[in-house]
């Protein structure tokens, strides 16, 4: 017989995890931290990337172990050892990092290991599938439930992850990061969806680094600083400086604004780029695109998910074959170059998703860092172990990257370290312009200050910045320029300063409106 749990304050408790510890080789992620789940109330986690966010949230879950420490749930001590034990106990979870599988349809993925069979125990899709449609519904998006995963964007992908989710009927639902990726509007049908949890008794586990949404959601919020408990209170006691305060134990200052540069060296120039819909002809993903980036120059490109913005930076590194259009790097026409003569040339791209198509998850820092630029190393057969290191050590130490060993595997570091990597060895090819597809998604806001601290100090050098995201604070601080898309076309194209933050989200959706107008007029 298990040992029960004490009952003080327990009819409030959905499960508590208490003296939680979670030791790796080299480095303790967890110390002895206590953590409760209030019964049908959203409990956000806050913490810096590091702080054992997502490891104490992958044993609650049944994906790690924990080294010592016990989980009690409605009182009663139970051991979770897989993900389907934490399912049968009523938790799930929507990992920070998506879970998917590309090579699968939506319905697949989203009753993965949780088929549901006919009476001859054969898995029935017609009903699979009738339900990935209501469960899509209900998140206000029209996906095919047979579509593959890979054919998705990383937006749609996310709420295909929470789906699977809500399919779970759990009791317990922990949320990583699960707005990374989603629209203004995904987002808020997200909150009411949340809201409809609440109402029903399901507890809500919120991890986010957008601290505004943590303050609107959150009823209780505990704080962890490497690997340790730090501070919990309730929503009336909360606010920003608290969080700010707590989770990175200082006062962060404000990314200073970036100074004027010389706009003398044009180092890009983009004439009439286009890239046309392989689904629908008449439709455009990047329609007639035209601008210059000049070096020491920082361009920010907002717009919401489907407004072409990572299709265009797809289109200046040659992953589509079927844009059209010129593309000038440093006076060189390179639009009918492949993607590997463009790197070469000098302009590479910091991809949105960075698990996926930034990372090799089986490579170690080191050889995550040199991947890009290994002819470098090269003498006749053998690659110059000396210089390769000699070069890591440089990155490692220039970009502040957290690693005990540069050797060790890159998925042990946090997500905002990942980022650095990958910024590693983009900026190791020594390139002349840099794309970065929202480079702060899913990491803290002290990475997110480094992250922009490398940005300013890499355009201090001459090197030509274009960076998409979907916050506004970032555009507006980051960048020297601003263009705004909506459905494949610019809409906007100032100085900073020259907009306002209405005027951006106004010209976000600016061709979506007139194509609007235009179905209705011509009805």
């Amino acid at each position: 017989m298990m040992a029960r749990a004490d009952q003080k304050d327990q009819l409030d408790v959905a499960l508590e995890a208490r003296s939680i510890t979670k030791v790796y080789p080299g480095t303790v992620a967890l110390d002895d931290v206590d953590f409760r789940i209030h019964r049908g109330k959203v409990n956000v986690l806050i913490g810096e990337n590091g702080a054992g966010k997502s490891t104490l949230m992958k044993i609650l879950a049944g994906v790690e172990h924990a080294t010592a420490g016990h989980l009690y749930l409605d009182g009663e001590e139970v051991i979770i050892q897989s993900p389907q034990q934490a399912v049968k106990h009523g938790i799930g979870i929507i990992f920070q990092e998506l879970n998917l599988f590309p090579n699968l349809s939506v319905a697949e993925n989203i009753f993965a290991a949780n088929e549901i069979k006919s009476k001859l125990n054969i898995i029935d899709h017609a009903k699979q599938e009738e339900t990935t449609r209501t469960l899509l519904q209900r998140l206000e998006r029209n996906i095919a439930p047979r579509a593959l995963v890979e054919t998705l964007r990383i937006g749609e992908q996310q709420l295909v992850e929470i789906a699977k989710a809500l399919a779970l009927d759990v009791k317990i639902l922990i949320m990583d990061e699960p707005t990374s990726s989603l629209s203004v509007n995904e987002t808020e049908v997200l909150f009411r969806i949340i809201e409809q949890l609440k109402s029903q008794g399901v507890s809500i586990v919120y991890i986010s680094h957008r601290l505004d949404e943590c303050i609107r959601m959150g009823d209780y919020f505990t704080v962890l600083r490497d690997g340790k408990l730090v501070a919990e209170c309730t929503k009336s006691e909360v606010c920003l400086s608290w969080i700010v305060e707590n989770m990175s134990g200082r006062k962060l200052d404000s990314v200073a604004n970036r100074e004027a540069y010389d706009m003398t060296q044009e180092v890009l120039k983009v004439s009439n780029l286009s890239l046309p819909s392989s689904v629908d002809k008449n439709r455009y993903l990047v329609n007639n695109v035209s601008f210059s980036l000049h070096a020491g120059e920082i361009i920010g490109i907002y717009g919401l998910v489907g407004a072409g913005r990572t299709e265009l930076m797809e289109c200046l590194m040659g992953l589509h074959p079927s844009a059209t259009g010129s593309i000038v790097l440093d006076g060189e026409e390179i639009s009918h170059l492949r993607l590997d003569q463009r790197l070469r040339k000098g302009i590479t791209l910091i991809p949105e998703d960075r698990q996926r198509q930034g990372l090799v998850q089986k490579l170690s820092v080191e050889d995550n860092i040199t991947l890009a630029n290994l002819k470098e190393y090269l003498k006749r057969f053998y690659l110059s172990r000396a210089k390769e290191i000699a070069d890591v050590k440089t990155m490692v130490k220039h970009l502040s990257i957290k690693v005990s060993n540069v050797k060790q595997g890159i998925t042990s570091l946090s997500g905002g370290n990942q980022q650095k990597v990958v910024i590693a060895k983009n900026l190791l090819t020594e390139p002349k312009v840099l794309l970065m597809d929202e480079p702060t998604r899913g990491i803290d806001v002290g990475a997110k200050n480094e992250v922009f601290q490398i940005m300013n100090e890499s355009a201090d050098r001459g090197l030509g910045i274009i960076f998409v995201s979907s916050e506004l604070e970032e555009i507006t601080r980051m960048a020297d320029r601003i263009i705004v898309m909506s459905e494949g076309d610019v809409t906007a194209d100032c100085r900073r300063g020259e907009i306002t933050e209405s005027e951006l989200v106004q010209a976000s959706v600016a061709s979506r409106e007139r194509k609007r107008r235009e179905a209705n007029e011509s009805a």
